[in-house]
């Protein structure tokens, strides 16, 4: 008995090890250029618009969103209400923070980071570059300081809108990639359905 269960553990691990490790080429291609037009479109904005760096309109943040949003589609921290909402929520919290402990940064990012935790699984927005954000947020540098809640507007909205975009055309060019994904889809038809009803 221990015997079969011994082989059988082994043939799982083997198999589960075997899909992990297989190197899917167009999944990696799509990918690649989505996320490089994306975060492409952001940084031309910042660097090739703005020689100046008048505007800012990259964060370090937009580089792990563009991992989930294009590297792993199906994720649910990788869907649009996450997207949108989690970088919303935690920069405004950043911001904020900011404002409240300007000379203490030891107490303002950790705040920031853990608040913006908090407030992204209470409004189900959980993002993890969201917290990244928060933290650019509460430890900002004078240039994003000078912004204040405008940080929210531009470079945060705006980057993830343009983020969003370009992940609705890239993610759908092929009958394998769906995005949003099945879940989340049938999680907005249901959020739809409810506020219709209501009104």
């Amino acid at each position: 008995m221990p015997v079969k269960r011994i082989k059988r553990t082994y043939r799982k691990t083997r198999y589960v090890l075997y899909r992990e490790t297989l190197v899917d080429f167009k999944e990696h291609f799509w990918a690649f250029i989505g996320s490089f037009i994306g975060l492409g479109i952001i940084a031309y904005l910042q660097y090739g618009l703005m020689p100046e760096k008048e505007l800012v309109f990259l964060i370090g943040s937009f580089g792990a969103s563009c991992v989930l949003v294009y590297g792993v589609i199906e994720s649910p921290l990788a869907q649009p209400r996450n997207l949108i909402g989690g970088h919303i929520i935690s920069a405004i919290i950043g911001v904020t923070v900011q404002k409240i402990f300007p000379d203490l940064l030891w107490v303002a990012a950790p705040l920031a980071v853990s608040l913006s935790i908090v407030v992204m699984q209470i409004t189900k927005t959980l993002h993890p570059p969201g917290g990244a954000t928060a933290l650019i947020g509460a430890t900002a540098s004078p240039q994003i300081k000078a912004l204040g809640y405008m940080y929210v507007l531009s470079p945060v909205l705006s980057g993830c809108l343009i983020l969003l975009a370009i992940a609705l055309i890239f993610n759908n060019l092929t009958p394998y990639r769906k995005y949003p994904s099945h879940t989340a889809r049938k999680r907005y038809k249901q959020i739809y359905r409810r506020f219709k009803t209501k009104f």
